[in-house]
């Protein structure tokens, strides 16, 4: 009897339904670690820029701080305690908009917020109108990408069938490059980055992107899954792990041509602008048990040697809008 033919899934097909498995599970998040669980500096920083923000679009009565897949709630509840000690009149006028498809993360999420009104979306497309301030920590890297192979009788795209890659011919207009050469294209997240450039220069604020990636478009296979904190297969069984791809933030810049780029620059850097090492400190002295570990949190997050360097920081504004703190 002859086999069946396999069914082949474009990469970016495929990526997109393991990860919609993955994070229909009970739990996703515990196969990893993001920014917010390491310092609560972290959400207390972007808190205040958001606020800061908002002072320079002239403080509008009423505003969207929104969080694209706001995890444990963790980065919100630490935005939220530091905006209302140092700028209420933000608090006061901001509507949160959580950005979250997954039933149990937000079951936990109102857990972690409790007593604050939060409005959940499936969609940021479904955030209802008027001025925006777009909170997207490490979630640009879990949309799907395309790749494509250079052979020597031309580009080859990645399709998946039975846990493994099968090349077809392309017929898009690809760069030279040298045989073996892995390109990877982002299609989704350029047409989000383009869908909130579009928002902002419409209706007012800003998107402001942490994620993972190089400054400039580069060649190379960033494909990468995560399971227990272990790597493990991107081809293995949808679902069983977290799969990601750096992005490719000067492909975003483009594609946001209606708003107005700054950056990308090093997280680290921007981090130390906004004055993260500071707070870590002030948070240390105020819990002596616990300073090592309030203290290597931070450095984590800013040092070339963690999380300083590969990940960066991009913003995209209303066109006049006055430079985003972190980026003069």
């Amino acid at each position: 009897m002859a086999r069946p033919a396999a069914v082949m899934e474009r990469l970016d097909a495929f990526m997109a339904r393991a990860n919609a498995a993955f994070y229909a599970q009970p739990d996703p998040l515990a196969h990893f670690t993001t920014a917010p669980e390491i310092s609560q500096a972290f959400g207390e920083c972007l808190g205040l820029w958001a606020a800061v923000t908002w002072q320079q679009m002239g403080a509008p009565a009423a505003v969207w701080l929104v969080e694209l897949g706001p995890g444990r709630g963790t980065l919100m509840a630490d935005a939220w305690r530091a905006v209302g000690e140092m700028v209420p009149g933000f608090q006061a006028a901001a509507r949160i908009a959580l950005v979250e498809s997954s039933a149990s993360l937000r079951a936990g999420q109102g857990a972690a917020l409790a007593g604050i009104p939060v409005q959940w979306f499936d969609r940021v497309e479904d955030v209802p109108p008027g001025p925006a301030i777009i909170l997207a920590n490490e979630f640009f890297d879990a949309l799907p990408v395309r790749q494509f192979i250079r052979r020597a009788e031309g580009w080859m795209e990645r399709f998946v069938a039975h846990g493994a890659f099968v090349e077809q011919p392309s017929e898009l207009g690809l760069p030279e490059a040298p045989e073996g050469s892995v390109l990877e294209r982002g299609e989704a997240g350029q047409a989000l980055a383009a869908h909130l450039a579009a928002r902002i220069a419409a209706q007012g604020g800003s998107a402001l992107l942490l994620d993972y990636g190089p400054a400039e478009t580069a060649l190379g296979d960033s494909l990468q899954a995560l399971r227990a904190h272990q790597a493990a297969d991107p081809l293995g069984p949808p679902g069983s792990a977290d799969l990601t791809a750096h992005v490719d933030f000067a492909a975003l810049a483009r594609a946001a041509g209606s708003a107005e780029a700054h950056g990308p620059i090093p997280q680290g850097l921007f981090l130390q602008r906004l004055g993260l090492m500071s707070r870590a400190a002030i948070l240390a002295q105020s819990a002596p048990q616990q300073a090592g570990m309030i203290l290597s949190g931070a450095q984590r997050l800013v040092t070339s040697e963690g999380m300083g360097r590969l990940f960066k920081v991009l913003c995209l504004c209303k066109p006049g809008l006055a430079v985003p703190a972190g980026f003069a």
